[in-house]
């Protein structure tokens, strides 16, 4: 007979406990996209259809490559975490560790491309 209590042999069962926190970095994320992207779609679309030196004085201003660089970055680490919650609900073991460092590689490489452009196309 088995002295263990319900929560005893519950333990270690159920939500791993970060739950919280990703919601909490998922809804601080959406709300900065909620900001940035009518503001990213005016910018680009202000910047849209003129000469490449004219794009290039447009973004060489600090308001336009501010915008441009926050949306690229908020809006690919939210993809990001969006993708760990996929991989971490349908994947397990081996395959799940080498997808988390994959999307995250992926993404930190989309992040520093990005930003290596728009540092470029502003300077």
């Amino acid at each position: 007979m088995s002295y263990l209590t319900d929560r005893k042999r519950a333990q270690g069962l159920g939500a791993g406990g970060g739950g919280t926190h990703h919601h909490w970095q998922m809804m601080a994320s959406s709300l900065a996209l909620v900001i940035l992207v009518p503001l990213f779609v005016l910018v680009f679309g202000a910047g849209l259809g003129g000469t490449y030196e004219e794009v290039l004085a447009y973004y060489s201003r600090p308001f336009p490559a501010i915008v441009t660089g926050l949306s690229l970055v908020v809006g690919i680490i939210h993809l990001m975490r969006e993708a760990h919650a996929a991989i971490e609900d349908y994947t397990h073991g081996t395959v799940q560790k080498l997808s988390l460092i994959a999307t995250t590689a992926f993404s930190y490489t989309l992040i520093a491309t990005a930003l290596f452009a728009l540092v470029k196309l502003a300077l």
